[in-house]
């Protein structure tokens, strides 16, 4: 059954950096080519990655790939800051930035494009969100400006009958996208702080939030499992399987 199409396609080379949007990409056993297959970890505890949660401005530095998808290795990974300079996600000059704001000492980690393992992922391969869902969140908090970029899906579909959180209802069955790729959706998102820093300011909004708290029960979104690896495309169909 035809449920809608592919609307944006969005990884994130670089865990709590902003994503990139692209026009294709491969659906890996791990999920979505090179997705949080890099990260910035803080040694100042421990070692554990360094994420929106301890400094929220991660948020307004982009990581992009330039180059092709290749198996071997990951095309050179971009990163361009707030101010809109670009260096490479390794620079010196970017890590003491990104040090001196966070007041953090920061080392880099990597993984291969084969495996990537659910730490840096989260819970599951890939996030999904609905369009449907947006514009009832949007009602919901009583403001337009819920972008949803906020949300860090990978996947953000456009339904062909707006039935917002429909997507809830689908979980443990599987979806096929475009003529070869399927997932299977495995359950809710519970959703953290992230959610209330602005992608493009990285200010703070709490009453988001706790109006997801109230509302849905803290649930925006559902992860998937890869069951058929492939190529997908923005403008793919998306089907409900029997």
């Amino acid at each position: 059954m035809l449920i809608g199409h592919i609307k944006e396609i969005i990884r994130h080379p670089i865990k709590s950096l902003g994503g990139e949007f692209v026009q294709k990409s491969k659906i890996m056993d791990y999920g979505l080519y090179g997705d949080r297959s890099h990260a910035y970890t803080d040694e100042t505890k421990k070692g554990d990655f360094l994420t929106i949660t301890q400094f929220p401005e991660m948020v307004r530095y982009k990581a992009r790939f330039v180059g092709d998808e290749l198996m071997e290795e990951y095309p050179k990974v971009e990163v361009m800051t707030p101010e809109g300079k670009f260096y490479d996600w390794e620079d010196g000059v970017l890590i003491e930035e990104m040090e001196n704001k966070s007041k953090r000492k920061i080392s880099t980690i990597e993984y291969t494009p084969s495996h990537v393992p659910i730490g840096p992922i989260a819970v599951e391969h890939i996030l999904l969100a609905t369009d449907a869902s947006l514009e009832n969140l949007k009602e919901i908090w009583g403001n337009d400006e819920v972008d949803f970029r906020r949300f860090r899906p990978n996947l953000f579909i456009s339904l062909k009958e707006k039935i917002p959180f429909i997507e809830e209802e689908w979980i443990g069955r599987r979806i096929k996208i475009g003529s070869k790729v399927e997932i299977q959706l495995v359950g809710h998102c519970k959703r953290c702080m992230i959610i209330t820093v602005n992608p493009d300011n990285a200010e703070r909004e709490a009453s988001l939030h706790k109006t997801l708290i109230k509302e849905r029960n803290n649930n925006f979104g559902v992860y998937a499992s890869v069951i058929n690896t492939g190529n997908i495309h923005v403008d793919d169909e998306v089907q409900l399987l029997d």
